[in-house]
C-alpha cells in the first residue's frame, strides 16, 4: 500500500490517503512542536509521497498551524485543489468573547472566515465540529454547516470527539431535514485506547461514516521508546501524560513483534490501527522528517494474522454497559437457529425442553 492507494471516505465521493498528515505539531508556540520551516518540509515530503489529506484546527498553536499550511499553499497555488484540507472549529481564540468559539451560527461563521484567512484559501474540504455545546441546538449547528456547503465555503460536514449518541442524533437529523450528511468522525483510537469500539465505531459503521483515528501511537507510548524496563523520564509531552501500568503488557508485545519482523514498533501499532474495521485514514502527528518516514513505512507492513490476533487479545478493553449484555443478544434471539448461513450456539441455560410452561 502507498499514500496514493486512496480510500473513499464514508458514503461520499471523496477519496483520501490511508494516512492523513496531522498538523497539531505545526508551530513551536506550545513548546513542543515543529518550526515553520520543518513543518513546511513535512508538508512537502508528505505530498511528494502521494499524500492528499491534511488535518489541522483553529486552536492548534493558536492559529499558527493553519497559517503555516496557508503559507505553504500560497507558494504552491496549483496544489490547493489536489489536496483535501480539513480544519476544526469550536475553540475560542478571542479572550472574553462568549461568541468567539462554539457551535452557534455566529461563532461558526466567523471561525471559518478566520480559518480561511489563515489557510489562504476560499474553501475547506472537511470542516470538523471539534466538540459540542449542550446549550446550542444541534439544528442551528447543522443548518449553518449546510448553508456553508451551499455557499461553497466548505465541502463536507464532519465530527470530532463527540459522544456516540450525539453522532447518531446529528446523522438522523441531517437525514430528516435533507441537510448535508455527516461524512466522517475523528476519535482517539490505538492499541492502548480501544473504548471507541463500544459505541462510536459501530455508530459510524451503521451510518456510513468514515473513521479517522487520532493518537494511534497513544502519545508516543507505542513508538518503541517505552517498555516495562525502560521508559523516558516524565512520560509524554513534559510529563503531562504517563502510561498506565497495564499498558506495558501491550507495549512490550508490540516491541517484541516489531523486533521479530525487523520493523519499528510504530509501524506495528500503525498497521494494527489502519487494519481495523471501519477505519478509513489514520492521522499521523509528527515533528521531524525521521518520524514521518518511519510512520509512512507502516503502509508497507501487513501484520501476520497470528501477531494481529495476539495484539487484539492483549489489548481487549473493558467496555461500558451495555456492551457485554449486547454480546449475548444473538444467542438469546435465535436460540441456536441457522440464519444467513451462520449458526450461533444458544444461550447456555436453554435446552430443547425449556418451553414447558
Amino acid at each position: 500500500m502507498s499514500l496514493s492507494s486512496y480510500l473513499t471516505l464514508g458514503r461520499s465521493g471523496l477519496r483520501v490517503s490511508p494516512f492523513t498528515l496531522g498538523a497539531m505539531t505545526f508551530g513551536e508556540d506550545f513548546g513542543w512542536g515543529a518550526s515553520p520551516e520543518d513543518s513546511a518540509r513535512l508538508l512537502s515530503a508528505y505530498v511528494d509521497a502521494g499524500g492528499n489529506s491534511i488535518d489541522t484546527a483553529n486552536i492548534y498553536t493558536n492559529g499558527h498551524s493553519e497559517k503555516i499550511i496557508g503559507d505553504w499553499l500560497a507558494a504552491r497555488p496549483a496544489q490547493r485543489d489536489r489536496l483535501v484540507i480539513g480544519t476544526k472549529f469550536f475553540g475560542n481564540l478571542h479572550l472574553g468573547d462568549p461568541n468567539g468559539g462554539g457551535v452557534g451560527r455566529k461563532g461558526i461563521i466567523h471561525q471559518l472566515e478566520d480559518s480561511l484567512r489563515r489557510l489562504r484559501t476560499d474553501y475547506v474540504d472537511l470542516y470538523w465540529v471539534h466538540n459540542y455545546s449542550p446549550t446550542t441546538p444541534l439544528e442551528e449547528t447543522l443548518r449553518t454547516l449546510d448553508d456553508l456547503v451551499t455557499a461553497g465555503k466548505i465541502r463536507y460536514v464532519v465530527l470530532s470527539d463527540l459522544p456516540a449518541w450525539r453522532v447518531a442524533e446529528a446523522s438522523l437529523l441531517a437525514q430528516l431535514r435533507n441537510w448535508v450528511p455527516v461524512t466522517a468522525l475523528q476519535l482517539e483510537y490505538s492499541l492502548l485506547e480501544r473504548t471507541s469500539e463500544a459505541e462510536l465505531i459501530p455508530a459510524a459503521q451503521e451510518f456510513g461514516i468514515g473513521v479517522l483515528p487520532w493518537s494511534p501511537l497513544r502519545n508516543g507510548f507505542l513508538s518503541g521508546k517505552y517498555s516495562s524496563t525502560s521508559a523516558p523520564h516524565g512520560g509524554s509531552r513534559g510529563g503531562l501524560v504517563r502510561p498506565r501500568e497495564s499498558d506495558f503488557l501491550v507495549i512490550d508485545e508490540v516491541n517484541k513483534i516489531a523486533a521479530s519482523l525487523g520493523v519499528s514498533s510504530a509501524e506495528v501499532a500503525l498497521s494494527w490501527v489502519q487494519g481495523r474495521p471501519g477505519v478509513t485514514s489514520t492521522l499521523l502527528g509528527v515533528r521531524s522528517m525521521r518520524q514521518l518516514e518511519a510512520n509512512l513505512s507502516a503502509l508497507d507492513l501487513e501484520l501476520p494474522p497470528a501477531d494481529r490476533a495476539r495484539l487484539d487479545e492483549l489489548s481487549t478493553p473493558v467496555l461500558p454497559f451495555p456492551y457485554f449484555a449486547n454480546q449475548h443478544a444473538p444467542a438469546l434471539e435465535l436460540a441456536g437457529a441457522n440464519v444467513d448461513g451462520v449458526r450461533l450456539e444458544p444461550y447456555p441455560t436453554l435446552t430443547a425442553s425449556d418451553q414447558r410452561y
